[in-house]
């Protein structure tokens, strides 16, 4: 069924794709070294960045059609590590890591890959997704990870679920009305999510709408959103690598966490607006032939995996992106292969991996239709 003789395009179009992402985001990290003396980053992303080929390379020659059936262990699992996370003691203010040693991992970054294989699972052969009552359960699965994730707390990861459930529900065949439901489903949860949400959480959000650009930073919660906007002025076009560095103030540069939820903002100040419109450019390919794969494959679970996987990262680039420039709550949402990050970086490099697998083989387990109600009626 698998044929090996050759890579199709799209497969080598979303790995040199990614790994131009990568290549970009360690150029912003350095660049956040220089401007930060202490600590340096790059090393050890490039580290990080070795092993998160390895993991690519390794899950894109694995067949998918394996995976069909390691959704549901894969979600529970990670359900659980949700909850573990409450055992141990707070780093920063926060419970999102699980130590391990040396090491510590993150179980809401794999919790975004075993949902996604879940749902899949769930879907793909399912007709009863196309009634009210059949969209419960996908609901649940969805809400159960977000309210454990909301609680670490984590705000960012969180709110990658919800459009993730309503693609892949898109692609499945969902009648348009059942998805206008779950749109309002998701809605009115909102009042609940916002009272688990932390203090600062809620802080992050209500920032958005008392923002100001009167040139003096924000001693509050809107102390990151203007320094991330003012270093993002300060690259201009061309960036510091170019036209060098407009202001000699060290603190006009001074942005926490540049390197991990703001290396968008170092990589304009390096290269300007070219650097950022290039790293948009570069994401949208990605995007885009990620979408391509999943429309080749005639198989229900591969192209609901693939969908879902492509809307996970596309989600994320808008998030991210967005609230560097006060378009979006500061979240800590990391942008893919470009932040600083281990976990965040190998378990996105083991969704890439899927896609990449998907990609290679689109496998043709179904003939005619690849889903039994697409092109139906609502």
């Amino acid at each position: 069924m698998f044929s090996q003789s050759r890579i199709p395009m799209h497969a080598v179009a979303i790995a040199l794709f990614a790994l131009a992402l990568g290549l970009v985001g360690l150029g912003g990290i350095q660049r956040g070294d220089e401007l930060i003396t202490s600590s340096p980053y790059a090393p050890r992303q490039f580290l990080w960045g070795m092993l998160a080929l390895g993991t690519a390379a390794v899950t894109a020659f694995i067949p998918w059609v394996r995976l069909k059936q390691v959704g549901y262990p894969a979600y529970l699992a990670t359900i659980l590590l949700l909850l573990a996370v409450f055992l141990f003691p707070p780093r920063n203010g926060s419970r999102r890591w699980i130590p391990l040693g040396p090491l510590s991992i993150q179980p809401s970054e794999l919790a975004k890959v075993a949902y996604i294989l879940a749902l899949g699972q769930y879907l793909m052969f399912r007709r009863n997704h196309r009634t009210v009552y059949g969209l419960i359960p996908p609901f649940l699965m969805t809400v159960i990870p977000v309210l454990l994730i909301l609680r670490e707390p984590d705000l960012g990861t969180s709110l990658l679920f919800f459009p993730v459930l309503f693609a892949m529900l898109f692609v499945a065949g969902a009648k348009s009305r059942h998805l206008l439901a779950t749109a309002l489903a998701g809605i009115a949860i909102l009042p609940v999510l916002w009272q688990v949400m932390s203090a600062e959480q809620q802080s992050r959000v209500t920032a958005v709408f008392l923002q100001r650009d009167d040139g003096q930073p924000d001693t509050g919660d809107g102390y990151h959103l203007h320094q991330s906007k003012q270093m993002l002025a300060l690259g201009g076009t061309w960036g510091s690598d170019v036209a060098g560095m407009p202001v000699s103030d060290p603190a006009a540069y001074r942005l926490p966490a540049s390197r991990t939820d703001f290396v968008f903002c170092l990589v304009g100040e390096r290269w300007g607006l070219a650097g950022t419109l290039g790293t948009i450019a570069i994401a949208a390919g990605l995007i885009l032939t990620g979408l391509a794969a999943g429309s080749r494959t005639r198989d229900p679970y591969a192209r609901l995996v693939a969908i879902g996987i492509t809307t996970m990262f596309a989600t994320q680039v808008m998030i991210n992106t967005a609230m560097t420039v006060g378009l979006a709550p500061i979240t800590g949402l990391t942008l893919p292969f470009m932040s600083y990050g281990g976990s965040s970086l190998v378990t996105t490099s083991l969704g890439l991996g899927l896609l990449i697998s998907i990609a290679r083989d689109p496998g043709f387990d179904v003939t005619g239709q690849p889903f039994r109600f697409a092109g139906t009626s609502a």
